[in-house]
């Protein structure tokens, strides 16, 4: 075993809680916007061919690969949950035996997934609503991109293995090699070439090709957290994941459901709504990046202090990640406020385009301090073993929160269901985080000791394998 990376591991019991929150979610938020800048940049691209059809299709293919996002996102946090919890506790070993068997089975899951995909995709356009010109174009980018899905969950998963361990600037450095990849490619192939659409997905094959790749890398021979499969005992050292990952996978399951009604209602208005739709999901990501990197990071630092049983620790996260969702978002929103008429002529956009736009920058933006006390609160209970609390208001919002806000809604044209989306998320958002106070307030130091000792006895493979004999993004939701 590698000294210098065991001593080093649990970083996180000790010093500024709110520092480690800002360097974890700032670092992760890096990468993230970078990757979600060059996707922003990518719809850009295809704006500017003319044609709102396209932009819908980049809509509807958007929608079908965040099922497959949210379904990688929460293995990645079982993974994620469970390493940092056995680092805390100082066993190194059995923390690169899970992470190991995780990578395969991931692999394995993703690759039965993403051919179920391809052989029901027809069925899925219809059932979103995508017709004519557009549905035969979204068809196009899912055939050449859905192949390398259990490439994209890989590499999500190595990096979330290396926030784990506090190397959050390598795992940032997976994403960053992508979102660079994708920004060279994304131009030469789209008018270079005049590709078009097809351009813009071979580009995202690369991307994906290059974080599965260098994040296999950062795990396996930097910091020493994957070895030689074993097969024979991989099923044994996977099962303390899947007690997080399956609920956390149900738990995100549930915004892709609420996100596929969303789209399924703009449909009605149009490929022009559609196309609004679009790019508002490439806009919030870079606006929200530090939002969406709060699960990734927040999840190790209560991991690691629920392992050295510092009960006061995770109270005290819980307060400062809070704190950082609403000074977040209070920034955000000034920046789009002013700049809503540059983003409205930057991506040509008239009519409802522009509209939907425009009531996004100048309104909607502020409900995402509620999507980030649901991300706060999904990481409490994911990392204090209360996954099925994540379950619940994940799937209460999705359903409860979206469906009869945006049936109403949608009788006001696509405002409405916009509007609609919005008043669930603040509902839930609010009940979740006053319920993880309640769960941090209820949490002794013993009691939280004495679970951080029974995650530490899971049965897991006492064997160490050798170092570095792999070959070789938490990317937050909606990745193309």
């Amino acid at each position: 075993m590698n000294v210098r990376t065991s001593a080093h591991s649990a970083r996180f019991v000790s010093g500024s809680t709110m520092r480690h929150v800002v360097v974890m979610a700032g670092t992760g938020a890096i990468g993230l916007m970078a990757v979600f800048a060059v996707d922003l940049a990518n719809l850009f691209y295809i704006s500017l061919l003319g044609d709102a059809s396209v932009a819908a299709a980049v809509g509807f293919a958007g929608t079908v690969t965040f099922f497959h996002v949210a379904i990688s996102i929460g293995a990645t946090i079982g993974v994620s949950a469970t390493v940092a919890r056995l680092l805390g506790a100082g066993q190194h070993a059995k923390a690169r035996q899970v992470a190991s068997a995780s990578l395969i089975w991931m692999g394995l899951v993703t690759i039965v997934l993403s051919a179920a995909t391809l052989a029901l995709l027809n069925p899925i356009l219809n059932a979103l609503g995508a017709r004519g010109e557009t549905r035969e174009l979204a068809r196009t980018f899912l055939y050449i991109t859905g192949p390398t899905y259990p490439l994209l969950a890989i590499g999500m998963c190595t990096a979330a293995i290396m926030r784990s361990t506090g190397d959050a600037r390598r795992a940032m450095m997976v994403t960053l090699t992508a979102a660079v990849i994708t920004a060279v490619l994304d131009p030469i192939l789209i008018f270079g070439l005049r590709l078009g659409l097809t351009g813009a997905a071979v580009s995202n094959v690369v991307a994906r090709i290059a974080l599965a790749v260098v994040g296999l890398y950062g795990v396996a021979r930097v910091n020493h957290l994957v070895g030689r499969p074993r097969i024979g005992r991989s099923w044994r050292d996977v099962k303390p994941v899947l007690k997080v990952a399956l609920p956390a996978v149900l738990t995100n399951l549930a915004t892709p459901v609420a996100s596929a009604y969303v789209t399924h209602a703009m449909a009605r208005f149009g490929p022009a709504a559609v196309a609004g739709q679009a790019t508002i999901d490439r806009i919030s990501p870079v606006a929200f990046a530090l939002i969406y990197a709060l699960t990734g990071a927040v999840g190790p630092i209560i991991s690691q202090n629920l392992g050295a049983g510092r009960a006061d620790r995770i109270r005290e996260t819980v307060r400062n990640s809070l704190a950082f969702v609403l000074l977040t978002v209070a920034v955000a929103w000034l920046v789009l406020a002013f700049a809503q008429n540059s983003l409205i002529r930057a991506f040509s956009a008239h009519g409802v385009t522009a509209t939907i736009l425009s009531t996004f920058c100048s309104w909607l933006v502020a409900s995402y301090v509620f999507v980030g006390c649901l991300f706060v609160a999904n990481a409490t209970f994911n990392n204090l073993d209360r996954p099925l609390l994540s379950t619940l208001f994940n799937w209460g919002r999705a359903t409860v929160g979206t469906l009869p806000f945006v049936a109403v809604g949608i009788r006001h044209g696509p405002i409405g269901v916009l509007v609609g989306q919005a008043a669930g998320s603040a509902i839930f958002g609010t009940m979740a985080m006053l319920v993880a106070f309640l769960v941090v307030r209820r949490l002794p130091m013993e009691d939280c000791a004495r679970l951080a000792q029974r995650h530490a006895n899971e049965p897991t493979s006492s064997a160490v394998s050798v170092p570095g004999a792999a070959a070789g993004n938490t990317i937050a939701p909606r990745v193309q």
